[in-house]
């Protein structure tokens, strides 16, 4: 059987990957990773004799051709993706043409950079009735989005929006979120390379996330996280409460006691 994996290598912290990531990253014989947006100290962990090939530089069809040539030389090849490869990884391209060359695929998940953000910010991203729901997208650029999938239409649930690959659109995100409805004091997180030692997080609203990312230099490898539950200071103004730990609430492991 032929077959590659996929790994995803986690936001940048090289202690990030799954066990089973590093334990395929290291009985590769070739690993093609992202070099721009992958730890170097993480490909670092590789066996010595492996070949490590960076593909910033090269479009679909080289990094396909490499890997089935690899393959068919018998060697166990790994493919490394920043954050989780099934977001925004660029992966069903690349399983589509090696399915035609008959390689099986193997992904194993990473840590995304939207969670590694959260965490940066000590943020509970889903709070008990205050929103429920996150949503992960981008704002349209060059790469547009679907008819249905515009941000000013997605910002309408008003529930917490994680934006990638959008640090250069936040004029473009700042009107779509007002005409939402979302107000101007909505608390805005900026986390830049997270997880990474030079990690950058800026703390803003919505009124002056362009002035605030400018004034900080950041115009990629960011996150964006939008909404109330970005608030440090959400439990101190309100007291929202999961039923979960509620000691009212009966579930299958506990009988709530009354008050």
């Amino acid at each position: 059987m032929k077959k590659i994996w996929i790994i995803g290598a986690g936001p940048g912290d090289p202690d990030l990957i799954t066990v089973k990531g590093l334990h395929i990253l290291q009985q590769s014989d070739c690993i093609l990773y992202t070099d721009s947006l992958v730890n170097e100290e993480l490909i670092a962990k590789a066996k010595k004799e492996a070949e490590i090939i960076k593909t910033s530089g090269m479009n679909l069809e080289e990094i396909v051709s490499i890997i089935v040539d690899r393959v068919d030389r018998g060697k166990k090849v790994a493919r490394v993706h920043t954050g989780d490869p099934s977001l925004y990884g660029a992966i069903a391209e690349q399983i589509a043409l090696l399915k035609k060359e008959g390689i099986e695929v193997e992904i194993i998940p990473g840590v995304s950079s939207v969670f590694a953000s959260a965490a940066a910010v000590q943020a509970e991203l889903t709070i008990p009735e205050l929103t429920q729901t996150l949503i992960l997208t981008r704002a349209e650029g060059r790469t547009p989005v679907p008819e249905k999938e515009k941000l000013k239409d997605l910002a309408s649930h008003h529930c917490t929006i994680a934006l990638f690959l959008s640090a250069t659109l936040t004029k473009k995100i700042m009107k779509e979120l007002k005409e939402a409805g979302w107000q101007d004091d909505t608390p805005v997180a900026v986390i830049q390379k997270a997880t990474w030692p030079d990690q950058k997080i800026v703390r803003t609203t919505l009124a002056q996330l362009d002035e605030a990312m400018k004034e900080n230099g950041i115009r990629k490898h960011a996150m964006i996280l939008a909404g109330w539950a970005l608030d440090p200071n959400i439990y101190e103004k309100n007291s929202y409460r999961s039923k979960l730990y509620d000691a009212e609430f009966t579930h299958g492991y506990r009988k709530g006691v009354s008050k």
